[in-house]
């Protein structure tokens, strides 16, 4: 019986450990298997997209003094409909990944990405594009301008927008991305001029919010969604009006970036009584944040 019983418990500490093997990440020669995957949506240039999808691993060992070898992967899914999977090769800048004879050739950096077929790019001038949330369903995306985001599919966007209000010689180029007349009507809030704007100043070399702002207003430090912000704010008051702004730069950029809010509405007691209500300062702050939150520079 004693016999029998250790039997058992010799069979159970091998199908335990089979269990623990089976499960566990399997390493050959030091080659470790993907660890885990990251999707990446990318807008190229023409309208084309890449669908990746990365799989992430250890690199092989190498020899000591030598460089690891990549044991990564990529699956990708073309605009045009076709799907590859690619094997990571070495590269001396960004991530490079290949077929056997070379002649399709993925390349990633940062947050850009292009294509070569046959030493020709085909996908080029690629920028990533943050997960959709929260009813973003409309994307620009300008690896010109080095940026991408998503919005709301009823704002209207203005490619030609200047800041002027600095003064002239001094009017900052963005893009501009106005809230639909419908969200303003009834309300004391400006549907025409209320919005959100990605704007560049060039050559800084200490990109602040203040640069922005028309008033000499001081730039604090703020962390958002594990991103480090310069932020400045003014209210500007006029005939009634009030023109409220928010600035948000990245510190760090050459090319100095900045996110800002306008929200131009009007003095409620200059309206008949029960004419219009207050517009939901908070509701609209919500959404310029979740806006902001999908910028993705490269």
């Amino acid at each position: 019986m004693k016999i029998f019983f250790t039997g058992i418990i010799l069979a159970l500490i091998i199908v335990g450990a089979w269990f623990l093997y089976a499960n566990a990440p399997q390493r050959n020669n030091g080659i470790s298997e993907p660890k885990f995957e990251n999707k990446v949506l990318y807008m190229c240039k023409n309208s084309k997209t890449i669908q990746a999808v990365y799989l992430i691993s250890a690199s092989i060992k190498a020899k000591p003094g030598e460089r690891p070898i990549p044991n990564g992967s990529v699956d990708i899914t073309l605009s045009d409909g076709r799907t590859l999977s690619l094997p990571q090769t070495i590269s001396a800048s960004g991530i490079r990944y290949a077929n056997s004879d070379e002649s399709i050739v993925f390349w990633s950096k940062g947050n850009g990405a292009f294509l070569l077929e046959h030493n020709k790019e085909t996908y080029m001038d690629c920028i990533a594009i943050a997960p959709e949330s929260g009813n973003l369903s409309k994307i620009y995306a300008n690896s010109a301008e080095g940026f991408s985001l998503r919005y709301p599919a009823d704002y209207l966007v203005n490619t030609t927008y200047q800041y002027e209000a600095l003064g002239p010689g001094k009017e900052i180029k963005g893009v501009k991305f106005t809230i639909p007349l419908e969200m303003s009507t009834g309300t004391n809030l400006s549907g025409y001029d209320t919005g959100i704007s990605i704007e560049e100043i060039p050559n800084i070399q200490n990109c602040t919010a203040n640069l922005f702002i028309y008033q000499n207003m001081k730039a604090v430090s703020v962390r958002d969604a594990d991103v480090e912000y310069s932020v400045a704010t003014t209210t500007g008051v006029g005939l009634g009006n009030y023109y409220d702004e928010t600035v948000w730069a990245f510190p760090g950029t050459n090319l100095c970036i900045a996110v800002r809010y306008l929200i131009h509405s009007m003095n409620i007691q200059n309206y008949t009584p029960g004419a219009v209500h207050e517009f939901d300062r908070k509701t609209l702050l919500e959404q310029f944040d979740a806006i902001r939150r999908t910028l993705t520079l490269l």
